[in-house]
């Protein structure tokens, strides 16, 4: 099955790549390996990842297995720079320099997407894209997207060169890119790429439990997973689970059938790093939903159902999709 990212031929779903190398507890490389491998071998051909994952680690890794494969396309960020405290750089010098190194880690000569991660409050999007736009007449990069944008950035960004994607957390949980950045995505024929689309792991049959998160898993710095809002949440999923039962499938199909059956422009990007989340995650083309299931979800998680904001106050200032 494939989709369109704009005029992008991707597969129905992609892989998110960002945990085999940071963010929810250590990984095992060799079974990472095997995860890239797997994937390619069933039909995914669209991998996302960013030079702030594991500073250039998680591209690395890509780069290794994925380098030389043409079925393979892979899409990167860059803008978040390594520092004391959290910030963005867009300014156009580094631009080029940003790419320079994702192409080496990558061992690729070309990007197919680069994403602007997120936008720098201090120069102008139409400056920031215009240097990406370079790279595109370079050949150095094939198509450009942005992450976490709202309209407004995506129409003056667009005005200076095509966009092809933009990239959101979206799930039952996270909903908000339905009030306005996917329709205006819909009209300008841009795609829409939602990540966590399984809640960071709440929307499936192996729902963490708070106390057995690693140190270093970023889902300790989450709101949603704080003590006070953790149970809330997981309590919430019974009646998830209800449905997926009588479907006879599993709460993480269902969850990002949910997603497919929004639009053909959406392609969301469900991270793993398990061979057999991932089987399960790619069975959910299988899965029909008729208007009553996708009305019985959206009830249960109406847009400002979950307890808890999806990011604390310093990175979600950085996104342009919500406010704390």
């Amino acid at each position: 099955m494939k989709r369109f990212l704009g005029e992008l031929e991707v597969s129905f779903i992609g892989l998110g790549c960002m945990g085999m190398s940071i963010g929810y507890g250590k990984a095992n490389l060799s079974e990472c390996r095997k995860v890239l491998k797997r994937a390619l071998d069933l039909g995914i051909s669209f991998f996302d990842t960013a030079d702030a994952y594991g500073f250039g680690r998680n591209e690395e890794l890509l780069g290794e297995v994925l380098g030389n494969d043409p079925r393979a396309l892979i899409s990167t960020k860059f803008g978040f720079k390594k520092g004391k405290e959290l910030r963005i750089d867009g300014s156009p010098r580094r631009v080029k320099e940003c790419c320079e190194a994702s192409l080496r880690r990558l061992r690729r000569d070309v990007i197919d997407l680069y994403y602007l991660h997120r936008v720098d409050p201090f120069i102008p999007i139409e400056d920031t894209f215009g240097a990406m736009s370079e790279l595109v007449r370079e050949g150095k990069v094939r198509y450009l997207g942005l992450s976490e944008i709202n309209s407004s950035s995506l129409l003056k960004a667009h005005g200076v060169h095509s966009v092809t994607a933009v990239q959101s957390e979206f799930s039952l949980w996270t909903r908000t890119p339905e009030n306005e950045i996917m329709e205006t995505c819909r009209r300008l024929n841009v795609g829409f790429v939602p990540y966590s689309p399984l809640g960071r792991g709440m929307f499936t049959n192996k729902v963490p439990k708070r106390e057995q998160l690693e140190k270093s898993d970023v889902r300790n710095a989450l709101p949603r997973f704080e003590a006070s809002n953790f149970q809330k949440n997981k309590n919430a999923l019974g009646d998830l689970g209800q449905l997926a039962e009588e479907k006879g499938v599993a709460i993480g199909q269902l969850a990002l059938s949910w997603i497919l059956a929004k639009g053909e422009f959406i392609v969301p990007i469900p991270g793993t790093k398990r061979i057999e989340f991932l089987e399960e995650n790619i069975g959910c083309s299988e899965i029909s939903l008729s208007l009553d299931d996708i009305r019985r979800l959206e009830s249960l998680f109406p847009q400002s159902g979950a307890w808890g904001n999806r990011y604390r106050k310093e990175m979600l200032g950085l996104t342009q999709q919500e406010s704390a």
